[in-house]
């Protein structure tokens, strides 16, 4: 965990994986101790369905978005768009660094 412009950065290496549902959704699961540490310090700014908003970096790509918590893996989950994965070059199960701020 870093500081930019007074803003925690959280930096991380993660794989890309494929919901299977009706939709083709793409995600990263944060880190579960990297999720409870954002947990912790960002609870009261939480918004609907538990998100937060973010600005990810990966490689040269920078884009906003919002991770929600998910119970089930204990972590918070970054969705990541097609549009992205083609631009960044990535296919699900590839593994990738992100940095990621949250914007409150």
């Amino acid at each position: 965990m870093n500081n930019r412009f007074g803003k925690l950065v959280f930096k991380f290496e993660a794989e890309i994986w494929r919901y299977n549902g009706p939709a083709a959704w793409h995600f990263i699961s944060l880190p579960t101790a990297m999720s409870k540490n954002i947990s912790q310090l960002f609870a009261d700014q939480r918004r609907g369905w538990g998100s937060l908003p973010v600005i990810v970096t990966s490689g040269l790509v920078t884009w906003n978005t919002s991770i929600f918590p998910d119970k089930k893996r204990d972590s918070y989950l970054l969705p990541v768009k097609k549009i992205i994965l083609l631009e960044l070059d990535l296919l699900p199960s590839d593994k990738a660094t992100f940095e990621l701020i949250i914007n409150v």
